[in-house]
Parts: C-alpha cells; structure tokens; sequence
C-alpha cells in the first residue's frame, strides 16, 4: 500500500504531476485531447497533488487544468503559483517576474478564475522578484490566507535564508526547486532548512527534463522553441559527455527492476519523507509509469551506486544560462 505524504494539512500521493509541459516549455504542447487524458490518468493513478503556474502557456495552463478537474477538485491538493506571468506589450505576451504586493494579488484572482475553483490549496511564489523585499511579497500571500483565497503558502527556486525570512512572516508548507540525480544544488542547505521548517519539499524536474528517462538521445532535435536549447547542459559538447553516463545508468535501472525514470524517482523519494516529485510528461502510459515508482522496492546499494554515478561532480554544464541563474536565488555549486 502507498503511503501518502505531507504538504502542510494536506496527505498526498508521493508522487505528484508537475502539468507545465502540457502547454509550456518543451516547443509544441500537444493536442487539447491528449493533455486531457494525461490528467485524467493521472487521477485515475491516484496522483492527488497537481501543480500549474500563471505563466506556463501565459495562463492556458490553468485554464485547462480548472477546465478538466473541476468535477474532480475535492480529490486533489491543487497547486498553483504567481509573481511571474505573462504581460501584454505592443510586440506581444512576455514573461515578467513582478513579485509586488499588487501583482501577487492580481495574479491569485486570475488564477482562481482560470482554475475554476474559489481557493487554491498551494500558493507559490514563483521568483523571489529580488527587489521586492522577500517578507513584502509573503505578506501579500498571507493576506491571501486570511481572506480564504489559499491555504497555504510555498516558494519556488530560493535559497535557505530567503526560506527563513519568507517563513519568519508566514508558515512556508513547500518549497518547489529543481532537483535530481543531475541537479544538486537543493542539498547544499535547502533541503536540511525544509525538514528543520517542516516543509515538503516538490523537486520539479525529477528525471532531469527526459535524460534520466532515457527518452531523449540526440537533444540536436529539439524544438526551436524548446527551453533545453538555453540550457548548457543540452549544449553538443555537455550534452555528449553527459550520454557517456547513461549506459551504467540503465545498467542500475535493469538491475533493480525498474524503468530508468524510476530509479530517478526513487532515489528522490528516498532523500527524506517531506520530499514530493512532480514529474511532468504529454503521455498517459509516463503518468502510470511515475507513478508506479511510488511502490518500486528499489535496494539501497543500488541507489547509492546511482548517486555516485549522477552528481554534480560527474554532470557537464550549468543547469541554467546566465540570465536564467541571475533570475533565481538558489544556492550554487
């Protein structure tokens, strides 16, 4: 039987679905149709923990998430996030990190309106905007709390000491960060802050953007508009030292009985009992395939063969290009 997890008042599936890549990020989403069924899976997975944001698809993830789960909202943990979005300019939509306490309020309207629902249970700040003092922005989100618009109150991509004065004004349920086998930079000091706070902590990215999936060989053939193409890591020359790693990878994977997304899966959720992945995918056999990971009896030797194997010493590349690493306020190695 899977035993659920804690974010805040909240018991959820230990593994949740991260839904931006079902209209964001990756070049083309895929059709109406399909993203319908990869939530609808999900669901009937018995994921409960399903995370958007204004900004993925400029809002049209939120529509679409409201639009299918609806029907559906007294069995998920609903989990949304503002103080980025999308703002109208004569030359189009585009991204604007705005962390003020007018944009934090405008933003969780519009959410509730896309998302179909009066209250939303996880409310993150998205990016800590640096020149909003960080208990500024907080306390725009706890005035949200009070007036029952959400019930609790996360972060996203901040360091420990951000952490600490954030939860200084308002108890912080979660803190949703870029982690996996591939990503370390939550262990420097975020993920001991979360469990001393009594925070979850959400990795997003848990199979490394498809590479601990094993499902992307040759990242030449990205979209245009793929986000891995600003990535060093997907750069050639990263890139091909970092597929050098993947055959030991599979090796650990097929030792354990598991599929190479789940080895990644598993090694998360033995970081610590607060910790929440949130994969994200565009097909409803990945969803099932996630979540399985939940109950995959994976040895402790070979998780610890694969974090010797995959770190921050073995992997090539920032995570992030420079203007990406100068917008967030994680702790680097």
């Amino acid at each position: 039987m899977t035993v659920l997890r804690r974010i805040g008042p909240f018991e959820v599936h230990p593994i949740g679905l991260g839904c931006m890549n079902l209209s964001h990020a990756y070049g083309k989403p895929p059709p109406v149709e399909q993203a319908e069924r990869v939530l609808l899976a999900a669901l009937d997975a018995g994921v409960t923990l399903f995370d958007t944001a204004a900004l993925y698809g400029f809002g049209a993830n939120e529509t679409l998430v409201g639009r299918v789960l609806k029907a559906h909202r007294h069995r998920i943990v609903l989990a949304s996030k503002g103080g980025m979005a999308g703002e109208t300019f004569p030359d189009g939509v585009k991204r604007v990190i705005d962390g003020s306490p007018e944009a934090i309020r405008r933003h969780c309207e519009d959410s509730l309106r896309r998302l179909q629902t009066e209250v939303i249970d996880l409310y993150y700040l998205h990016r800590w905007h640096k020149s909003v003092p960080i208990e500024d922005s907080v306390g725009a989100m706890a005035d949200l709390v009070r007036q029952g618009k959400v019930r609790t109150l996360g972060l996203s991509e901040v360091s420990a000491a951000t952490l600490r004065k954030a939860h200084a004004v308002h108890p912080i349920a979660a803190v949703q960060t870029e982690y996996s086998l591939w990503t370390r930079n939550p262990e420097i000091a975020v993920l001991a802050t979360c469990r001393e706070l009594g925070a979850a902590f959400v990795p997003f990215s848990p199979v490394a953007r498809a590479f601990l999936a094993d499902a992307l060989p040759d990242a030449s053939g990205l979209d245009a508009k793929d986000i891995r193409r600003s990535m060093p890591r997907f750069d050639p020359a990263p890139y091909a030292a970092n597929l050098a790693l993947l055959p030991a990878y599979r090796a650990l994977a097929q030792e354990a009985g598991c599929t190479p997304a789940q080895l990644a899966l598993a090694w998360l959720l033995s970081r610590g009992e607060n910790v929440v992945p949130i994969p994200g995918t565009t097909r409803p056999e990945h969803v099932r395939e996630n979540v399985a990971a939940a109950d995959v009896p994976v040895p402790a030797d070979v998780l610890a063969r694969a974090d010797a194997l995959i770190n921050q010493r073995t992997v090539a590349g920032h995570r992030y290009g420079a203007q990406a690493r100068s917008e967030v306020d994680t702790e680097e190695f």
